[in-house]
């Protein structure tokens, strides 16, 4: 009797890199946009009107990053529902899971664990930024952001997902290469080596740029008076966005 084969594993593993790589391009490109308030506050400006339309349609549909934001939230939880099948499923699954990572010191299975503690992280502060985006997307912009940063308090928590995100893709995308044979050849080992050198240095690299732009927004929210409701006024897109 032919004995059948359960292709649904593997099916979910694919789903799940390619999930994964969506977001994990998705957030480095996010970090890089966020960064431009490092050039100008006009620079980020330009950047908000470009992802609404503005400079395709002549004017302004915050609903696009509405609908943006809520691609990737969907993209986010099915690549969330998919990983979690591979969580450990009580304390003592995860206290085993730890003294064999300590034990055998193997930096691949702890670099698996950083990956389990940052998605758990992820699942709840990622919802909660992606909610922002779907329901506020007109309150983006170097003041509109820069007061959420300071006087919603947002700063924190933007804070800890942005060690998240950045440790989570970066390690996922190291993991990715490795799972799909990116590392095959003659010498394996040194494959290993350069693409976890270049893992770390790509984490070290985005995360400071994310501090950097955390920390202008946060100067700005910080020494600019609100006070007049004027979010942002451009020096050279004659309109003018009130709260």
């Amino acid at each position: 009797m032919k004995k059948t084969i359960d292709k649904i594993p593997a099916r979910l593993d694919f789903l799940q890199s390619v999930t994964g790589l969506i977001l994990a391009v998705f957030i480095m490109g996010h970090i890089l946009f966020e960064a431009s308030i490092l050039i100008s506050n006009e620079m980020m400006y330009k950047v908000t009107l470009m992802f609404e339309g503005y400079y395709f349609f002549g004017e302004r549909y915050p609903g696009i990053i509405s609908f943006l934001a809520a691609a990737i939230f969907v993209i986010f939880i099915l690549h969330a529902g998919i990983a979690m099948r591979k969580f450990p499923a009580s304390y003592k699954q995860y206290k085993i899971m730890k003294e064999h990572s300590t034990r055998m010191k193997h930096e691949d299975t702890s670099l698996w664990m950083i990956q389990v503690i940052t998605g758990f992280m992820m699942f709840f502060i990622g919802s909660v930024h992606l909610y922002i985006m779907m329901t506020q997307p007109e309150n983006i912009g170097p003041f509109a952001s820069s007061s959420r940063v300071v006087d919603e308090f947002m700063g924190p928590l933007y804070f800890m997902l942005l060690l998240a995100v950045v440790s989570h893709a970066f390690i996922g995308l190291y993991r990715l290469a490795l799972k799909w044979g990116f590392m095959e050849g003659k010498n394996t080992e040194r494959s290993r080596k350069i693409f976890k050198l270049l893992m770390k240095t790509m984490i070290a690299v985005y995360i400071i740029i994310g501090l950097a732009s955390l920390a202008k927004y946060t100067y700005i929210g910080i020494t600019h008076d609100f006070s007049d409701g004027v979010k942002y006024q451009s020096q050279t897109i004659k309109f003018e966005e009130h709260k």
